[in-house]
């Protein structure tokens, strides 16, 4: 037979097997589907955790106090808490005691927690340190890693975000006050435009001023030229009062007229006093001759011709005494205007005299005429340049006084303090930093799979075992025993094959991996316990549905670390898993080993372990009384795996 012929010859045998035994078809189609249902039971478990991460229970502890900064009240902590609520990204629970919540966490009841000191916005604020703001993230590595590893990216995450949210607060107060040194610097513009302006015009008046200056100071020479020659003239006006001088009366002269002045006074008097005499005499003569008219008229002797006469001559002494009491009168006052004369002439000598000396005085003071003219024309071009100076220098004032304004704006405009972000630098840019408090630490990423490897791996070695003897097998003689006793005689032999995986996993895990087990002894407890309850569960599907039963336990295993929370929180999982997951043994194992391994769940491991065993011996009491035996003679044993 050729190479080919031999092929198919030995592959039509093997079909002819299938056609013979249809359960053998069925069978095949199983085990075609069996990796395919396995991938999809474990990827399904593993599909999308980002979008169950609500049902991840997470704890909020806000104890935040807040903190008046600036005249504002800020709560941070309430602030952050708000926003996460808002996200919905994990399910929150609020807690009002930390202790409460860490005990929670510890307990495996909560995946992390997240608790906010009450002086946390007291130090976030201000920034005056970096990672003043401490949030805490409270978190059990040995409870699940990955959630561990969940919580350090939420704490990461969260930092960032509040330390954004504050900057982006910092920099509205910044952008405010620019906003406010924008307009104070239009206030400014305009106050420098009216400086500007006053400025110009200050110039303008300085320079006004200085060409009025010029101007006065030309005047001021011109003044000072004809104020030389008026000194000239006055030299010349000595020269001519000098020959008034010579000219004038000799005080002899003067003497003279004031002696007759005086002697024209003196015969005044004399004149008055003869006047008053004569008026005397002729009052006397006036009484006589009224006598001797009264008698002359009385008498019959005296003719009428000399009485006439005498009327006549009483009339005339009557005249001559109204005319001398007129010329008394007249010399009186002729007397007065010679005494008056007499003084005045007095007055004259004596003022020509000081006129003299006068004359002489002002002969080196009096300019001529032409002279005067010149010192009157710089006069008037000192008034034309005060005149000018005045009015640049009331330009001066008003471009000061504007000026002043000026100043007084751009001063008013400053701002008397600087609003300045209090703090440092690198405290404003990170004021806030989480703190991770992980309890039941886990030495590394290995580690923490340990817990969820460690279970499959006594798994699949009991169902390592169970292939090495015929489980539904006995020996006829043993149709006789009673189900307990044929059931452990069964299990005596794979019991210690999976007591010695358990050890040597024990062994792996303390000296050949090294990891640091909190509670070595109960850590080897669990995985007897659990290495036996594997067994058993193997045991009874094998028992009920022969070599198909140890390919359901394959698929249970898949279903089993999908639901049992080892790597990924089972909440991550969603659905179905989440639900099965307290039903399942593997779920407890995981939990036992977590808790005497790193001591996770408060180091509880005794009541998983209760569970996990009660779950064995469930599945061995099932196993004796579910499924047939199959009796054979005793020679006819054969071990089931062909070496």
């Amino acid at each position: 037979m050729t190479f080919f012929q031999q092929i198919t010859y030995v592959v039509r045998n093997e079909a002819q097997a299938f056609l013979r035994y249809p359960k053998l078809m069925l069978a095949t189609v199983a085990v075609a589907l069996l990796p395919a249902l396995y991938a999809v039971i474990y990827l399904s478990s593993v599909w999308d955790p980002s979008a169950n991460t609500g049902a991840l229970p997470v704890a909020l502890v806000n104890l935040d106090d807040g903190v008046e900064y600036r005249d504002q009240v800020f709560n941070v902590g309430w602030q952050v808490v708000s926003k996460l609520r808002h996200s919905a990204r994990f399910g929150y629970v609020d807690y009002h005691d930390a202790e409460e919540a860490r005990q929670r966490v510890r307990q495996g009841k909560l995946a992390f927690a997240l608790i906010i000191p009450r002086d946390f916005s007291s130090n976030a604020i201000p920034g005056a340190q970096p990672g003043g703001g401490k949030l805490v993230i409270y978190a059990s590595e040995g409870n699940n890693y990955e959630a561990a590893s969940i919580a350090r990216q939420f704490a990461t995450e969260l930092g960032h975000e509040v330390n954004e949210s504050l900057n982006e607060r910092r920099w509205a107060l910044v952008l405010t006050n620019a906003a406010g040194s924008q307009r104070s610097v239009s206030q400014l513009r305009a106050g420098v435009h009216q400086l500007q302006v006053g400025a110009l015009e200050l110039s303008t008046g300085t320079t006004q001023t200085a060409t009025a200056a010029k101007t006065l100071t030309n005047g001021a020479s011109r003044v000072s030229d004809g104020v030389g020659l008026l000194t000239s003239g006055v030299k010349q006006l000595g020269a001519g009062l000098r020959t008034m001088d010579a000219r004038r009366p000799p005080n002899s002269e003067l003497n003279r007229l004031k002696s007759g002045a005086d002697a024209l006074a003196e015969g005044h008097v004399e004149l008055g006093q003869g006047m008053e005499a004569l008026q005397y005499g002729a009052q006397k003569i006036q009484e006589g001759v009224n006598g001797f008219k009264e008698e002359a008229n009385n008498s019959m002797l005296v003719p009428t011709k000399v009485k006439e006469n005498i009327g006549q001559l009483s009339s005339g002494l009557t005249q001559l005494d109204d005319g001398l009491k007129s010329a008394a009168e007249a010399q009186q006052k002729l007397s007065d205007g010679a005494s008056r004369l007499s003084a005045g002439v007095g007055t004259l000598t004596n003022g020509v005299r000081a006129l003299t000396g006068g004359i002489r005085t002002a002969v080196s003071k009096l300019p001529e005429d032409g002279q005067l003219d010149e010192l009157g024309t710089g006069a008037s071009a000192v008034a034309s340049g005060s005149n000018a100076l005045a009015e640049g220098l009331q330009k001066v004032k008003t471009g000061s006084q504007t000026l002043h304004g000026g100043l007084e704006l751009l001063a008013n405009s400053l701002p008397t303090t600087l609003e300045t972000p209090e703090g440092s630098a690198e405290g404003l840019a990170n004021s806030v930093q989480p703190v991770m408090e992980v309890d039941a630490q886990v030495q590394n990423s290995g580690s923490g799979f340990a817990a969820n490897i460690i279970p499959a791996s006594l798994w699949l070695g009991a169902g390592i075992a169970a292939f090495l003897i015929h489980v539904r097998s006995l020996p006829r003689q043993a149709r006789r025993f009673s189900r307990a006793t044929r059931l452990l005689g069964k299990l005596v032999l794979p019991m210690a094959v999976v007591v010695l995986q358990a050890t040597l996993v024990w062994a792996t895990v303390l000296y050949l991996l090294k990891i640091r087990v909190v509670a070595p002894g109960a850590f080897a407890l669990t995985l007897g316990v659990a290495a036996m309850t594997f067994l058993g569960l193997v045991f009874l599907l094998t028992k009920a549905f022969g070599d198909a039963g140890k390919a359901l336990a394959m698929v249970l295993l898949a279903v089993q670390l999908s639901s049992s929370g080892g790597v990924l929180p089972v909440e991550l999982s969603g659905g179905l898993f989440a639900q099965i997951s307290p039903w399942l043994p593997l779920t407890w194992v995981v939990r036992a080993i977590k808790a005497s391994m790193f001591g996770a769940y408060d180091g509880s491991w005794q009541h998983p372990l209760v569970l996990v065993a009660a779950a064995g011996t469930i599945a061995l009491l099932i196993a004796a009384y579910l499924g047939r035996w199959r009796y054979v003679k005793a020679g006819s044993m054969r071990p089931a795996v062909d070496l």
